[in-house]
């Protein structure tokens, strides 16, 4: 379900109390913090309310001014209604934490319906701020919490009877040992702290508040999560050791989120080097996308989108990766332009986000612009993120079989030579994943896709100062060449020609496309073209298979099964693959959800799209058609 849509608060900045000081009595003390964090590798604080930041940056300046920090700080934070980029730029002008308020501000998100993913601190600092009400969103997060924030509470004044009944499913978030800190005092309130599994305490209030209320999570008995939602929280063991199957941008971008958190992650593929697949063409598009229905398919799309020029603008603009993110125009097939304006005002979606240009094509055709949309080099930025610290590439390194051992995994090649032993193994290895993991259920489909180059200077080519895409795509590449894609077939790899042959047909379409995009009048013979042959896998339904790999053979017993998170896990076993024409669009969100669930970090999605990615989601379908 959407938590859409959002609409931006109304800020009054006249309340002349000290928030940060507030943050530091209420919040932080009442937490037992920074004390409590000390020496941890990891802390989770969620915070009710996010207002205008003042908690939040309270909480990041304690952990930056603590030496016996956590080594990492997850704050997520719950807001109905956040205010606009220049409220907020207002109400931090005078700012006592300058440098932190700044850094906030620069990265203040697109207020779309989400949980919105942004890193600071080099990435040891983490904010996810869910934009939505509480009995909405507090039963999709997925997380281990450390401290509780209860805001948006005045003393005295209870939640209305909804509220309390959101507020007694925090056991299901809370950590062992959590604590809750809040401003309110009422009775009901407490009650409903004590019925979720807290010890309710009266502590001194900070003026004019004379009391406030602080909590101990200590339950009778703790139900344990499903299998669907259990990590593996290799965070605390050890050093732990990750096998990721595939250098194309699934596996290069789990790999990157594995490493920034301290895991030493070794990465394989048959290949001599990264992106040997698909994920080797010469540009990419990345965007979002506006649906009718904001259902899981547009809000997985969005999230992704947003989250992935979060992480490609700085690589872009550093020259590290050959690309551009100037916005991107996407051709509508069904609606006229004040349809696509209704849609837009209907689900209250930014103009940061999306916006309508009523005669953007030839013919006078309507497009959505993108303005967070570009597109980027996807080889380049594999060989980008597997270049990092902690990641050891092992290319012309292919895995043959897994072998389940002693709770962890070895991986051996085609010989049966023992290629490594792992704490957990990811499979980003697209079709080939489903054979390692021994499962032949999943509806996976190949398709062919060939790309057309056309040689830079050509006389009378279009410019492209924008990337399009309408049933086909056109790109300028930043040595001047254009890129022209979009043809797709079902059809298997033939092994004895895994690369494929260029197809004249698939190169006169391309071209037709870029005419019909542009009002391009010119035409080339084929052998003036280059281009290239990919396989992309998708699932049925379109969405990537994401998240732990299903038991199968476990017997079913008593179990619930018609939910995907009750679905039986192999331990240590993760999948992500069948991303389809969306790799760049999905590949570094999806990696941070696989590590999130490998280190026991919160997961960066909420519940009904996690389940809607599950690979056990078959599975549970087919229980529920059944009727069992």
């Amino acid at each position: 379900m959407s938590w859409g849509p959002i609409q931006p608060a109304r800020v009054d900045l006249s309340d002349a109390r000290a928030p940060l000081a507030q943050a530091g009595h209420v919040f932080l003390g009442g937490n037992q913090l920074p004390g409590r964090w000390a020496g941890r590798a990891h802390f989770a604080v969620l915070a009710t309310g996010f207002g205008l930041g003042h908690n939040f940056l309270a909480t990041w300046n304690a952990w930056q001014q603590d030496p016996l920090r956590c080594a990492r700080l997850s704050y997520l934070s719950i807001e109905p209604q956040p205010p606009q980029r220049a409220d907020l730029a207002r109400a931090h002008a005078a700012s006592p934490l300058p440098l932190l308020a700044g850094a906030l501000l620069a990265q203040w998100p697109a207020l779309t319906p989400d949980l919105q993913l942004i890193d600071f601190d080099a990435g040891r600092v983490r904010l996810l701020l869910a934009l939505g009400g509480l009995a909405q969103v507090l039963p999709e997060l997925v997380a281990s919490v450390d401290a509780f924030y209860l805001d948006g509470l005045a003393p005295g004044i209870s939640p209305d009877m909804g509220g309390l009944r959101t507020l007694r499913g925090l056991h299901r978030l809370a950590a062992p040992g959590a604590t809750l800190a809040t401003w309110g005092v009422a009775d009901s309130l407490r009650d409903s702290l004590r019925a979720a599994g807290f010890e309710v305490q009266q502590a001194p209030g900070m003026r004019p508040a004379q009391a406030m209320t602080v909590a101990r999570f200590a339950p009778r008995v703790q139900a344990a999560a499903p299998p669907g939602r259990r990590p593996l929280a290799l965070a605390g063991a050890g050093s732990p050791q990750v096998a990721v199957i595939g250098a194309g941008l699934a596996g290069a971008a789990a790999a990157r989120a594995l490493a920034a958190r301290g895991v030493a992650v070794q990465v394989f593929d048959h290949r001599p080097g990264p992106a040997g697949e698909t994920s080797g063409n010469a540009g990419g598009l990345f965007h979002g996308v506006v649906h009718g229905h904001d259902g899981p398919h547009a809000r997985w799309l969005r999230a992704a989108a947003l989250h992935t020029e979060r992480v490609l603008r700085p690589l872009i603009e550093a020259g590290s990766v050959p690309g551009a993110i100037d916005g991107l125009l996407r051709g509508e097939q069904a609606l006229d332009a004040s349809a696509m304006a209704a849609l837009l005002q209907r689900q209250a979606l930014p103009a940061a986000y999306a916006q309508v240009r009523p005669a953007a094509l030839p013919g006078g055709r309507p497009a959505w612009f993108y303005p967070g949309g570009g597109w980027v080099s996807p080889a380049a930025l594999c060989a980008a993120w597997l270049g990092g610290d902690g990641i050891t590439p092992r290319y012309g390194c292919g895995v043959h079989r897994l072998q389940p051992q002693a709770g962890r995994w070895r991986l051996h090649g085609r010989g049966g030579q023992l290629l490594a032993e792992v704490d957990a193994v990811l499979l980003c290895n697209a079709a080939d994943a489903a054979r390692l993991a021994g499962i032949a259920v999943w509806p996976l489909q190949q398709r062919r896709g060939q790309t057309t180059l056309l040689p830079a200077g050509l006389p009378g080519a279009p410019l492209l100062p924008l990337p399009i895409a309408d049933a086909g795509y056109a790109l300028q590449l930043a040595d001047g060449r254009l890129l022209c894609g979009g043809v797709s077939q079902a059809e298997d790899r033939d092994p004895l020609q895994p690369d494929g042959a260029l197809r004249e047909a698939d190169h006169a379409a391309h071209l037709a496309t870029l005419r019909r995009l542009t009002g391009w009048d010119g035409d080339l013979p084929a052998s003036a073209l280059q281009g290239r042959v990919g396989w992309r896998l998708q699932a049925d339904d379109r969405l990537p298979l994401l998240g732990a790999v299903p038991d199968i053979a476990a017997p079913p017993g008593n179990r619930r099964l018609d939910q995907p998170r009750f679905v039986p896990r192999q331990a240590g076993l993760y999948v992500f693959t069948a991303l389809g024409s969306r790799g760049i669009s999905q590949a570094a969100l999806g990696g941070e959800i696989l590590a999130g669930w490998l280190t026991g970090a919160p997961l960066p999605a909420p519940a009904a799209l996690l389940d809607a990615l599950d690979p056990a989601r078959f599975i549970a379908r087919a229980v529920r058609a059944s009727g069992r």
